[in-house]
C-alpha cells in the first residue's frame, strides 16, 4: 500500500521539478548583447557589442564594449552604466524598462544614451549622442539583442 503513495509523490516532485526551468538569466539582463542604432529618419547610425552585467537588483554595467561601425566619437576605453528594472515574468516573458549611458574614453567628451524597455531578450527604445567631437550627436530608435 506504501508503493502507490511513493509513486504519486515521486510524480509531483518531478512535476514541480519542471516548473520554473529554462534560462537562470530571465529576471535580469546578464549577458552579450548585439545593439543596432538608427537614425531618426531609419537611416543606419551606430551599432556596437558589449556584455552586461547587473548587480544590486537594478545596476547595470558594461564591459567589453566594441563599436561595430566607424565612429569618431568612441575611439577607445569609456565606461557603461545604467539600471534595468523588472517589471513583468509571466510564463516566461519577462519585460522590464532599461538605460544604457555609454561615457567615451577617447575622445572624451561625448555621451550616449539608451532608454528602452526590455521584452523577452530583445531591448528597444530610443537613443541620443551629445558630445563635443564634430559630428557626435543625433538621435533616433536602438534594438538589442541578446547574443
Amino acid at each position: 500500500m506504501k508503493r502507490p503513495g511513493i509513486v504519486i509523490i515521486s510524480l509531483l516532485a518531478l512535476m514541480l521539478s519542471a516548473c520554473g526551468g529554462g534560462n537562470g538569466n530571465s529576471t535580469n539582463v546578464n549577458g552579450n548583447w548585439s545593439a543596432t542604432l538608427t537614425n531618426t529618419d531609419g537611416t543606419p547610425a551606430l551599432s556596437f557589442t558589449t556584455t552586461l552585467n547587473q548587480s544590486n537588483n537594478t545596476t547595470v554595467t558594461g564591459t567589453s564594449l566594441s563599436f561595430t561601425t566607424s565612429t569618431p566619437c568612441f575611439s577607445s576605453g569609456g565606461s557603461e552604466t545604467g539600471g534595468f528594472t523588472l517589471t513583468g515574468n509571466t510564463g516566461g516573458m519577462v519585460t522590464g524598462n532599461f538605460e544604457l549611458t555609454i561615457q567615451s574614453g577617447t575622445p572624451s567628451g561625448n555621451v550616449l544614451a539608451l532608454q528602452g524597455t526590455e521584452s523577452n531578450n530583445t531591448i528597444s527604445g530610443t537613443w541620443t549622442l551629445s558630445g563635443v567631437t564634430s559630428g557626435c550627436t543625433g538621435s533616433g530608435n536602438f534594438m538589442m539583442t541578446r547574443m
